[in-house]
């Protein structure tokens, strides 16, 4: 999973309801109208091409798989465990694990790793929560015993509120932190913490956004990523969370400045994301072409922001960064 250093720069392209919007947002159609082999198609082409920046990939194993046959040799492979989205008509998005699948299928198939995507907040019911806990147990349980590691992906929320939002903007480091603290718990068997920046970085105070309209300063910023890295008993990692390129950049140079001990990051649509429309309009041709020049510099961006990142190992007593 790691680098050399033992660093985690890995890539991400596991959606799947989300990669199909992007497509039907591109191509003017419906979401259930966007053909199955686009999806299958992008994601081979994402592989192969970026992979070999990359210390690992994370796929799907609903579309994923030929992209897996894809990446460059020594790129790990990290699959994904739950479905996609949540059940709308039930409250608390709840998580679901795929069908017919295990810890040690997935593994016989291939990863070298299982993640699984938890939508998570402190604030929710109490039942909710407690059902979501339950959840990633079993699934730390189901790693351990197939010896393979396991991710946790966590995205914070607030069942009232927009992610995107400023409301939500005002209490997302709270939200992160606390996550991070349960989580770290060692019931859950987690190995390796995947997280979104405990800030919106569209209201960070910045050269285009003056103080008196930011919820937070630019140092405000800073502590609250020194919080969250001190809130962490376990390696974790950052995901973009769908933002541009360059914002996420600014978020890992933020992230540095504030001593964060992340070991590097899980970037998916920051890096590819704007190669979905040349996909659909100019073809398979013009995407290969894209993907060499920009989505290659993207990932590079990406890099070379992860001078800082501390070694997964630092946090669990390992002796050396051999590669995982």
């Amino acid at each position: 999973m790691a680098d050399e250093r033992g660093v985690i720069a890995a890539l991400a392209i596991d959606q799947r309801s989300a990669l199909l919007k992007l497509f039907a947002k591109a191509s003017g159609r419906d979401a259930d109208e966007v053909p199955t082999e686009w999806l299958v198609q992008f994601k081979e082409k994402v592989s192969q091409f970026l992979t070999p920046y990359a210390s690992a990939i994370l796929l799907d194993p609903e579309y994923g798989l030929p992209a897996a046959g894809r990446r460059a040799k020594n790129a790990g492979l990290l699959l994904a465990y739950e479905q996609s989205g949540y059940d709308k008509s039930v409250p608390g998005r709840l998580p679901r694990l795929l069908d017919n699948l295990t810890a040690m299928s997935l593994k016989d198939s291939g990863a070298d790793a299982v993640k699984v995507l938890l939508y998570y907040s402190p604030f929710s019911d109490a039942a909710v929560n407690t059902h979501k806990q339950a959840w990633v147990t079993r699934v730390g349980g189901e790693c351990r015993e197939a010896d393979v590691p396991f991710f946790l992906e966590i995205v914070s929320y607030h069942d009232q509120m927009d992610e995107k939002g400023a409301e939500f903007a005002r209490i997302k480091p709270g939200v992160v932190t606390r996550s991070i603290e349960e989580f770290c718990k060692a019931s859950y068997a987690v190995d390796v913490l995947k997280i979104g920046v405990p800030v919106n970085m569209n209201f960070v105070e910045s050269a285009s956004l003056p103080r008196s309209q930011a919820i937070y300063s630019r140092s405000e910023a800073k502590a609250h990523f020194t919080r969250a890295s001190q809130a962490s008993s376990l390696p974790f990692i950052y995901l973009s969370e769908g933002v541009a390129n360059q914002t996420f950049a600014d978020a890992l140079t933020l992230a540095t400045e504030a001593g964060s001990k992340f070991s590097g990051v899980l970037c998916g649509r920051a890096t590819w994301q704007d190669g979905v429309p040349i996909f659909v309009h100019q073809g398979a041709q013009a995407v290969d072409e894209w993907l060499q020049q920009h989505g290659v510099r993207n990932i590079q961006n990406v890099n070379a922001h992860l001078t800082a990142a501390r070694p997964w190992f630092e946090r669990t007593g390992a002796a050396s960064g051999a590669k995982e």
